[in-house]
């Protein structure tokens, strides 16, 4: 496609990289002729991508006249989707799920320690541009309860505590690792599996065991 045969809209200041324009006219290309209006969320989720984590009039608008729609269709889907920013957003997009499992292990904590150590409200930027936190709803990891998305990774089993402690550790460019804050196995119980503790012969270890 190009985009100079395309409706007229605000899209000069942003263009795909030659990375992103690849892909998509892959994704676009999954669609038949046509329907190509298809690819919306995708196409607005790799502008956002390009964009440092938010979409400007500019982005939303190249993706319409990319797909060859008027651009308020763009603006419906970035508007109506969570996922999507329409405002500038820290390098670590801090989603604190408030859902009812989360709330009832404390995701108001976790939000107020990231607010308090941060110094910012809901939907702030911090001030060195690393950061900033929203609540959202569930993010579909009820059982390790309460957890967090920082970007594409979820951090869960969180006190506090901890959420302060990664924060501390994403500042300071370490690797924090993702998943289980408690060393929990997947979603299994606290303290271990209680079932299925013989696989293929062979018994599972118990926590602990083998460290």
């Amino acid at each position: 496609m190009k985009t100079t045969s395309f409706p007229k809209g605000n899209s000069e200041d942003f263009a795909f990289d030659a990375e992103n324009l690849k892909r998509a006219e892959t994704i676009t290309a999954r669609y038949p002729e046509g329907r190509q209006s298809s690819a919306m969320i995708a196409l607005l989720d790799l502008a956002q991508r390009q964009n440092g984590g938010w979409l400007s009039v500019p982005a939303i608008e190249y993706v319409a006249n990319y797909l060859e729609v008027a651009p308020i269709r763009a603006h419906e889907v970035a508007s109506f989707y969570s996922m999507f920013n329409t405002q500038p957003v820290g390098k670590h997009f801090i989603q604190v799920c408030r859902t009812t499992p989360c709330w009832l292990r404390g995701s108001d904590g976790i939000t107020e320690a990231c607010k308090k150590k941060l110094g910012v409200g809901l939907r702030e930027v911090s001030e060195d541009g690393l950061f900033s936190v929203i609540e959202v709803e569930c993010l579909g990891a009820c059982a390790n309860a309460p957890m967090v998305q920082i970007n594409d990774h979820y951090y869960e089993d969180l006190t506090p505590e901890r959420m302060t402690e990664i924060i501390d550790e994403l500042r300071a460019g370490e690797d924090v690792p993702v998943g289980s804050q408690t060393g929990r196995l997947s979603s299994a119980p606290e303290g271990g599996p209680q079932t299925l503790l013989e696989v293929a012969g062979s018994e599972v270890a118990s926590p602990g065991e083998g460290d």
